[in-house]
Order: C-alpha cells, then sequence, then structure tokens
C-alpha cells in the first residue's frame, strides 16, 4: 500500500523534476491510499493556482485510490504520532493513515525524512 503525500501529488500533476519519482506509487490505483487530508491540500493548492478545472480533474484522479477521512481513532493516533515526532497536524493525521493502511509514505515533504516507512525525495 502506498500513500502520496501533497508535495507528491503536486509534484506529479505540475510534470516537476521529481514527478516521475512518484510514479511507481501512482501506477496502481488499487494500492493507493489517499488520506481526506491529502485531497484537501492538493484540490486547494490547486483550485488557487490553477483553476477549478484541473482541482476537479486533480480530485477524480485521486479519488481512484481508497480516500481514508479522520476516524476519532486516527485522531487519538494522530495526535501521538504528533508528539513523538513533533509534526503538524496535517503530517500526523498522514503519518497515522498510512501507518494504520500498512502503506508506504512517498514524499518531498523534509518532517518525514527520518521517519520509517518513508520513502523522502529531496525537492529539485
Amino acid at each position: 500500500m502506498n500513500v502520496v503525500a501533497s508535495s507528491g501529488w503536486l509534484a506529479y500533476f505540475a510534470d516537476e523534476l521529481n514527478a516521475k519519482r512518484f510514479e511507481p506509487a501512482l501506477q496502481n490505483s488499487s494500492l493507493l491510499v489517499v488520506p481526506v487530508v491529502i485531497l484537501y491540500e492538493v484540490y486547494k493548492v490547486l483550485l488557487r493556482e490553477s483553476g477549478e478545472d484541473a482541482a476537479l480533474q486533480a480530485s477524480a484522479a485521486m479519488q481512484k485510490g481508497t480516500v481514508v477521512a479522520v476516524t476519532p481513532q486516527l485522531a487519538v493516533e494522530a495526535a501521538r504520532l504528533s508528539l513523538e515526532h513533533t509534526l503538524p497536524m496535517a503530517d500526523s493525521l498522514i503519518l497515522a493513515t498510512a501507518r494504520a493502511a500498512s502503506a508506504t509514505i512517498w514524499t518531498q515533504d523534509e518532517h518525514f525524512k527520518d521517519i520509517a516507512g518513508v520513502k523522502y525525495f529531496p525537492k529539485k
């Protein structure tokens, strides 16, 4: 299972230098877990920077994976992980969701750089 963080989705949609690094995780939607907070973050950035059509297309592509909502159990685990790893709220929710799904996180976000179960690619 794979979780592609917002930075990975945005790199992919913008065809940035690291875009190809995220393709292995994005190619099989049956193995893709999409925390709802990532859907929010990507939609917001694309809406602001590229317009509603681009944001809607990205949202539709992301929803081919399994979208996971925040549950009380995930919220409690995310709070614990936030303190353990000094993570912001969104990142701790992403980590909690990935761990609950036994998924690898694919990201360019330095907050995740030294956390087990993460494929980190420095932003180019």
